[in-house]
């Protein structure tokens, strides 16, 4: 069965409380059952995590193991030249995730360093958006074998 790696950036351990009429009001725990039940109707494990702390997302990325990896950056979406060049350096599918859609925010959330390495962005779906993701991955496995 093979692995896809689902990584969230800061600040998203506070949905359901922060912001909900942008982000909703599901929360990461929500988003996590979500997940794991769509891996497993798709036939994929879900290692789902999440950290405000750069370094541990990059180390993350660089683990061995996953086939695929599904990311919601939040703020490090804007900034992180090294998350982006650790996913480059993995080279593995990737599907880029955003709750709202970063393309009617403020203009700094409009540059992804991400998406320059994603095979996929989704955003402005929700949490249903990582159900997408993960969907869109399976489909990507699936073309590979």
């Amino acid at each position: 069965m093979p692995s896809v790696l689902v990584l969230n950036g800061p600040n998203l351990n506070l949905l359901g409380r922060r912001e909900p009429h942008l982000y909703g009001g599901a929360t990461l725990a929500d988003i996590q059952a979500r997940c794991h039940r769509t891996g497993a109707e798709l036939g994929l494990e879900v290692d789902f995590r999440q950290s405000n702390h750069e370094g541990v997302l990059i180390d993350a990325v660089h683990e061995p193991g996953p086939a695929a990896i599904v990311i919601n950056a939040g703020g490090y979406t804007h900034t992180s030249v090294a998350l982006r060049d650790a996913l480059a350096a993995v080279a593995l599918p990737t599907v880029e995730v955003h709750l709202t859609n970063i393309h009617r925010r403020e203009p700094y959330r409009r540059t992804s360093f991400v998406s320059e390495v994603a095979d996929a962005v989704i955003c402005g779906a929700g949490a249903h958006g990582y159900v997408l993701a993960l969907t869109h991955l399976a489909h990507l496995l699936k073309r590979e074998n």
